[in-house]
Order: structure tokens, then sequence, then C-alpha cells
């Protein structure tokens, strides 16, 4: 097994900005915008993205919900370990609100399949887009694409990108890692 650096600290910091600044230009003052980080990875950059908006761009307020779609996969039943299903906050009203999807990795699609099903279940929603810090373009089983990408990866299927966050593991990086 090998590994390589695909994006270190800094260039992830820049990343966020970009990603922040793009979120600013389309969404003003997120008066009718909120942001949904997608358990359990795509928290990270949402509350990072929040920070940086708040601190950098003076957003006063940014509703920020964490959306667990274990139960509405369509593979939660065929693995050979249970499943352990992370915690839904969304303590504000999503009907008729635009809603950022947040998660680290676009792989299959699945995921953000299963959470335009999850998010239903708390209202109706105007629109929703798609943010992704990776995006592995080449990996899709589902017609599914982000509007906002950090880096898109080409990264063959025995190949794997593994995003690591201070807050979980000590340090900021992203690594291509082949089986």
């Amino acid at each position: 097994m090998s590994q390589k650096v695909l994006l270190s600290s800094k260039e992830i910091n820049i990343i966020l900005h970009r990603l922040a600044c793009q979120l600013l230009e389309n969404h003003l003052d997120f008066k009718d915008t909120v942001l949904i980080g997608l358990q359990p990875r795509g928290i990270f950059v949402a509350q990072r993205l929040k920070k940086i908006l708040q601190s950098e761009y003076s957003v006063k307020k940014i509703d920020l919900g964490l959306l667990d779609i274990t139960f509405y996969r369509d593979d939660f039943r065929r693995g050979d370990k249970p499943l352990e299903a992370s915690k839904t906050r969304i303590d504000f009203l999503v009907e008729d609100k635009k809603i950022v999807f947040i998660d680290d990795v676009l792989y299959t699609g699945r995921s953000i399949r299963a959470a335009l099903t999850a998010i239903q279940s708390f209202g109706r929603p105007r629109e929703i887009e798609l943010l992704t810090l990776i995006d592995r373009r080449f990996s899709r089983h589902l017609p599914i694409q982000p509007n906002y990408r950090g880096r898109q990866v080409d990264a063959i299927n025995n190949e794997k990108v593994k995003v690591m966050w201070e807050e979980n593991e000590g340090e900021d990086v992203i690594y291509l890692i082949n089986k």
C-alpha cells in the first residue's frame, strides 16, 4: 500500500477560503440559505467554512446543521458489521430555504442521494446545492455533480482518497492511497 499527499494543510486552507468566497458570492447574507454538513466527515468542512465566513467575511448568522444519512443509504444492510449512526442536528426550518449540502469527498453519489431523501423529513427546501472538498469524477454511479468543488481528483477504483482533519486525526492533509 502506498500513499501520496494530494493536498497539504496550506492547500486545504486556500481551497476552503475559495469555497467560502464562492458561497458568499451566491448567498450574500445567508438569510435564506442554510449549510448542512453530512455526517460523519462533511461536518469538518462545514464547520470550517462557517468559521471562515463569520470571522473573515463578517457574515453575522449562518445556520449550520448536521445530517446523518446512515439509514437512508441503499447499502446499509449489506455490510458485514453493523453501521453506527451519527447524530442529526437540524434546529432550524429547512422549508423554503436554500440548502447547501457539504461533504468531504464525492465518490459514487450514493451518499448525496441518501441525503436528498433524508432532508425531506425536515421539510421541502426551495433549492439544494452541493459543495464537496474532493470530487472523484470518474467514479460516479449516479448523475450527481457538485455546484462547488475544492479539487477534482482522477482516482481509479483501487485508489482511495483519505481526508484527515486536525480536529479528528491531529493534522489537515489529504492522501491518495493505492491499495
